[in-house]
């Protein structure tokens, strides 16, 4: 049934809206600019921080992104009395805020820091007077607290909450006392954080923020006795550019690629490449356990904060679990083994970083059997946004770069592995590589439109000869949560399962650019940076990871084949049952 449509004045602009839309979102309509701090559309509605009150009329003051619109209603953004207020608003929250803009993380990509520059606050000493100081908590290996940036909009806590289901942070205290902590003041490292930094990516300030492994990784370059090797995921093509000014969704490969050889890697392998080798390790490990009545359904393991919310929160479903690696720590173990042995380089001379998406891959590399060769998979783990740093501070023009290549012995993948990125992209490469293995026929549309999407849980039923393959493809840890427990009651029954920790997948990881609040009424990153990976699938010469011919070399030279017994030593892993608390250590 349609809504019902409201028409109704906003700054003297005439509006139709339907019924139940917020003044907020009626605006943006009308063309009108409204403030907002502790409000992320879908996940945080609350009208706590009242920067976006209007005069609709009222005898006070009202918050816009809760306020719905209402027959006739004539509604004023810009009176004397809605500046003062909000800037009177932002004046006593810089009286209790850390000011080191300059050295802030979120210098000049700061939501607070925008609003006070509109609003003309100078220096926020209008309130000065006592200032709550806070240790910083810098305990977890994925990611830092500083509650002195703080500013207790709670949308870090309704993202730990809605979209995670993990709730382990929340408000505690009254009035000017309110802080956001973890259940008796402990660290994250303390408590069952999984790591993704959905929060980070959902804070308007520089309260939250990845743990820096940049000085490690310089120092490692420096080294001339180190043979560093980086390869980057998959996503961080998709938004890279993000960092230097480019459209939302550019695929920047080509000057990625060229801006990593200036940084001074000596080699510069393909994330891609592994998600290709992971398809052929996760589709046969799924059609052996179809055809031996395996533990089913079969669950990926390529997102680590997805695979520690299991071993935390699901510990029956552990079983379930592919047994495969991520494809990062594959290609790490590949490069130490394989490639340290062609280019006639010891293994404990060379080091991998990893350019990811994802702060919880900081955590994943000190996950048992990460080690396969007697040496880490992966020495470091960085996100996009500080890959972003390490470009911009050796003053490397990324914009203008030609397009280069990636090096080719570990560097060549298809279209299979490039959709990993998106939620759906591993289930779409897995199904292109089983069906035609069962079949032993060509498929006449590689496109698997049925798994793509940002819904939360999307489930179908494909044919492979005589098997009907129920599956279904999640993002978010909270719809996680929802499968499992209908699984658990009996409600559903799948043969496979893709889940992702973060909403939308990797192109959404927690160590992805920033997009503030106000950008995302606009545009949604889940849908422009998967956009730019399945035009680059389209685009590619190989489409299916079995038809990649260096997957194919690797086979014949030195795994032999999938599942095979030196193929499970380097390429897959274990679990453990992990405790909600001291979960880090």
């Amino acid at each position: 049934m349609e809504k019902k449509m409201i028409s109704l004045t906003i700054d003297g602009v005439h509006v139709e809206v339907p019924e139940g839309t917020t003044i907020l979102e009626a605006a943006r309509k009308a063309h009108v600019h409204i403030p907002t701090l502790c409000f992320l559309k879908d996940v945080n509605e609350i009208g706590a921080c009242r920067i976006c009150v209007v005069d609709a009329g009222a005898r006070a003051l009202q918050a816009a992104c809760v306020l719905e619109v209402a027959p006739g209603m004539v509604v004023r953004t810009n009176t004397p009395e809605v500046r003062e207020a909000r800037k009177t608003i932002i004046e006593l929250i810089l009286s209790n805020h850390d000011k080191k803009c300059l050295s802030c993380v979120r210098s000049q990509n700061c939501e607070l820091q925008k609003i006070s520059l509109d609003l003309g606050i100078e220096n926020g000493d209008e309130f000065a007077g006592t200032m709550r100081i806070y240790s910083v908590d810098d305990l977890s290996v994925s990611l830092v607290r500083d509650n002195n940036k703080c500013i207790n909009c709670r949308r870090c806590v309704a993202t730990c909450n809605k979209n995670q289901g993990v709730g382990v942070i929340g408000a505690v205290n009254r009035g000017f006392n309110t802080s956001i902590e973890s259940a008796w003041d402990q660290s994250l490292a303390q408590t069952a954080c999984i790591g993704c930094g959905q929060c980070i990516v959902n804070c308007p300030v520089g309260a939250l923020y990845e743990k820096d492994e940049l000085q490690d990784v310089w120092t490692m370059i420096d080294d001339p006795d180190l043979h560093v090797v980086v390869q980057p995921a998959p996503s961080v093509r998709a938004a890279l550019g993000e960092c230097f000014g480019l459209p939302m969704g550019t695929n920047v490969t080509g000057k990625m690629v060229a801006a990593m050889r200036r940084l001074g890697f000596d080699k510069i392998f393909d994330t891609d490449f592994a998600a290709d080798l992971t398809i052929m390790e996760e589709a046969t490990e799924l059609l052996d356990r179809i055809q031996s009545r395996g533990t089913l359904p079969m669950i990926t393991s390529c997102s680590p904060g997805w695979v520690r919310f299991c071993e935390t929160y699901y510990q029956d479903f552990i079983p379930n679990l592919s047994s495969c690696k991520s494809p990062h720590q594959m290609l790490g173990a590949i490069t130490k083994s394989y490639y340290a042995e062609k280019a006639s380089i010891p293994a404990e001379k060379i080091r991998v970083v990893s350019v990811m998406p994802c702060t919880a891959k900081k955590l994943e590399t000190r996950s048992p059997g990460m080690d396969s060769t007697g040496y880490p998979d992966v020495d470091a783990v960085i996100t996009t946004r500080e890959l972003g740093k390490m470009i911009k501070s050796s003053g490397i023009d990324f914009v203008n770069l030609p397009d280069e290549e990636f090096d080719p012995i570990l560097g060549l993948s298809t279209g299979a592995g490039t959709i990993f990125g998106a939620t759906g992209g591993v289930m779409e490469a897995a199904l292109r590589t089983a069906y035609e293995t069962v079949l032993n026929k060509e498929l006449e549309k590689l496109d698997f439109h049925v798994v793509r999407g940002i819904q939360g849980i999307k489930e179908a039923t494909i044919a492979l000869g005589d098997v009907e393959l129920n599956v279904a493809v999640v993002n978010g840890t909270a719809n996680a949560a929802k499968l499992l427990d209908a699984i658990r009651k009996g409600e559903k029954t799948y043969h496979f399962i893709e889940i992702m920790a973060c909403p939308g997948g990797c192109v959404n990881g927690g160590g992805q650019p920033i997009v503030s609040a106000q950008d995302r009424l606009n545009l949604d990153p889940r849908i422009e940076r998967a956009k730019a990976l399945y035009k680059a699938d389209d685009e590619m010469i190989y489409r299916k990871s079995h038809e990649n011919p260096m997957i194919k070399k690797l086979y014949d030279e030195y795994l032999e084949k999938p599942n095979s017994h030196r193929a499970h030593h380097l390429l897959h892993r274990h679990y453990v049952k992990r405790p909600k608390y001291q979960n880090q250590n």
